[in-house]
């Protein structure tokens, strides 16, 4: 058997126990995912008149405001799917299964590939309720094409591809799962001074450079623009490259982590 067959075998057998865990055991899944969902209904009928009216410097408009709100709670959906990734890999390295996979005559790469692609299979369901939820209450996409539709979505699962490979290494360096799911705290925090319920010139000037120039932003951005026909800039570029970016650092750091463990 080929290399690749092997680690293509082995991986899907792992994304599979993957997500027979995640089906037995969804209360940590489900717990991140109310959080955006909350905050979605909590900023539309408690803040949307308000904040809508002091955004557009007019009358408060809920349905404009239902729009401006919904592209940055979708990326903050991955980021708080992905630190249950950060948990569930710990817990996997605590327990001793990492330690008896590695006696076994399979792929090594396999055990924390499976962890991601769950993951990102996990993130994009998490997007399409939290998205079902923004439909009922009121968001519309009317003037986004197809081509349009079709790069949100890849933009989605990149982005999501990104986070995850970032919290499959804070899972393997954490002891256990309360210090993991500690570490990926950022994953949830940066949503918050992004550009998710405020536009960034609403903000004091010397905080806008820390909300435009972090990953959340430039995606939250482009996700605007691919669905409501907003100005996208440069934006498209720097998520792009922030994606790339995050991949690799993420993917090279807990392959170095993993191997380093099993020494």
């Amino acid at each position: 058997m080929s290399t690749l067959t092997l680690a293509v075998r082995n991986s899907s057998t792992m994304l599979r126990r993957n997500l027979l865990h995640a089906r037995r055991y969804p209360s940590l899944t489900l717990n991140l995912l109310l959080t955006p969902i909350m905050l979605l209904l909590l900023f539309v009928y408690i803040f949307g008149d308000t904040m809508s009216a002091g955004i557009g410097g007019g009358g408060a408009d809920r349905s404009a405001y239902i729009a401006f709100i919904v592209p940055g709670l979708v990326l903050m959906t991955i980021g708080s799917t992905t630190v249950g990734t950060a948990v569930s890999v710990s817990n996997d390295m605590s327990e001793g299964i990492v330690a008896r996979f590695r006696t076994m005559p399979i792929h090594r790469g396999s055990v924390i590939t499976g962890h991601v692609i769950g993951s990102v299979l996990q993130s994009v369901i998490s997007v399409v309720l939290v998205g079902a939820v923004a439909a009922a209450i009121g968001f519309r996409s009317t003037d986004a094409t197809v081509l349009e539709w079709l790069a949100a979505f890849a933009l989605v699962a990149l982005f999501a591809t990104a986070l995850t490979w970032i919290a499959v290494g804070m899972g393997l360096i954490s002891p256990n799962a309360e210090a993991a799911s500690n570490n990926a705290l950022p994953l949830i925090f940066l949503p918050l001074i992004s550009s998710t319920f405020v536009p960034i010139d609403a903000m004091p000037g010397w905080f806008q450079p820390i909300a435009e120039y972090q990953p959340f932003t430039p995606a939250i951005e482009t996700l605007r623009g691919l669905l409501l026909g907003t100005e996208i800039g440069h934006n498209g570029w720097l998520a792009l490259g922030w994606c790339l970016a995050l991949c690799a650092l993420g993917y090279f750091w807990s392959k170095s982590v993993f191997n380093r463990e099993s020494k």
